[in-house]
């Protein structure tokens, strides 16, 4: 039997976490988080180690009530954020207005998103995505100019609830549209959670060809249990960014049964496993998880956090 005791060669050193929790995890929540309890669970994951954590979206409180306290949550983190000058929270900005918001709450990063299907950008923004771009081009350059830093998010780059299948090449070309327009790094979403490491290969494979592989993330939803094999098959291809949620909160309002984002605890017990550096504590990581959790009224989805908090008994 072989051993593996530090680090597989054809992997990344080290792998930067960015935590989907407070936003992309609590914003389907059907019952409101107030502002105090995800400014606690903010400071959670900072006192774990993360230091990538989006923090809020501005976007419509009538099509996303739980960010509605978006100003509210840039006021609260600005004493974090002087305490922590390391930690960057970038938020939503789906428009010029969105941008507007942020900007005068002094953020720093932002991010716009887009979907690699014409089904989910009708559904999910309301316009097709070539509108989707065109709605950037303003954004980008106003944050440019404000030097603020931009990234891009693609819905649905392995599958969609109402068109399917996506090609790959589809995929890069949305990506590399956005990574043109000035997005730093672009995330790529398995927002319904159908992909498999093959599919995940082959996408990455074909948008790394018009976007080098270091400006990737991989952002990918557990709803048919394979986020960690598939994050596995694009670690082997050189991504280094993965968008986590802690707890595995999450979900789409437009995607039936799908699930939270891949949970944070799982993913750095994993690449605990494989000698990857993350700067996070697990231990630390999982009580943050169980306070978001506590107050939602449920158990993590984690199985990693349940595993150990049953050993904790």
């Amino acid at each position: 039997m072989v051993l593996v005791d530090d680090h597989i060669e054809h992997l990344p050193n080290e792998v930067r976490i960015v935590e989907m929790g407070p936003r992309d995890g609590l914003q389907n929540e059907k019952q409101p988080v107030p502002t105090e309890v995800k400014v606690e669970l903010i400071k959670r994951l900072i006192i774990a180690g993360e230091k990538d954590i989006e923090a809020t979206a501005f976007v419509s409180p009538k099509w996303v009530p739980q960010m509605a306290d978006h100003h509210d949550m840039m006021q609260a983190i600005k004493p974090i954020k002087e305490a922590n000058p390391d930690v960057t929270f970038p938020v939503l900005t789906p428009n010029l207005k969105g941008f507007e918001g942020a900007l005068a709450g002094h953020a720093e990063e932002v991010a716009v998103f887009a979907a690699a299907s014409e089904g989910f950008s009708q559904k999910n923004i309301n316009c097709s995505i070539a509108e989707s771009i065109e709605r950037f081009k303003p954004v980008v350059e106003a944050a440019k100019k404000h030097d603020i830093k931009v990234r891009g998010y693609v819905s649905c780059v392995l599958g969609c609830p109402f068109d399917g299948d996506i090609a790959p090449g589809q995929v890069a070309k949305v990506a590399k549209d956005l990574y043109e327009l000035g997005c730093y790094e672009i995330s790529l979403g398995d927002t319904i959670g159908v992909g498999t490491p093959a599919k995940a290969k082959a996408m990455i494979e074909a948008v790394s060809k018009v976007v080098p592989v270091d400006k990737l993330a991989c952002h990918f939803h557990d709803t048919y249990g394979q986020a960690l094999a598939n994050l596995y098959a694009c670690l082997e291809l050189g991504v280094s960014t993965i968008d986590s949620s802690v707890a595995g909160l999450g979900g789409c309002p437009y995607a039936p049964g799908a699930t939270g984002n891949v949970a944070t605890e799982d993913v750095v017990y994993m690449l605990n496993g494989l000698g990857i550096k993350t700067g996070i504590d697990l231990d630390k990581l999982i009580d943050a998880g169980v306070y978001i959790s506590d107050h939602l009224g449920r158990k993590p989805v984690s199985r990693v956090a349940n595993a150990v908090l049953a050993k904790r008994q």
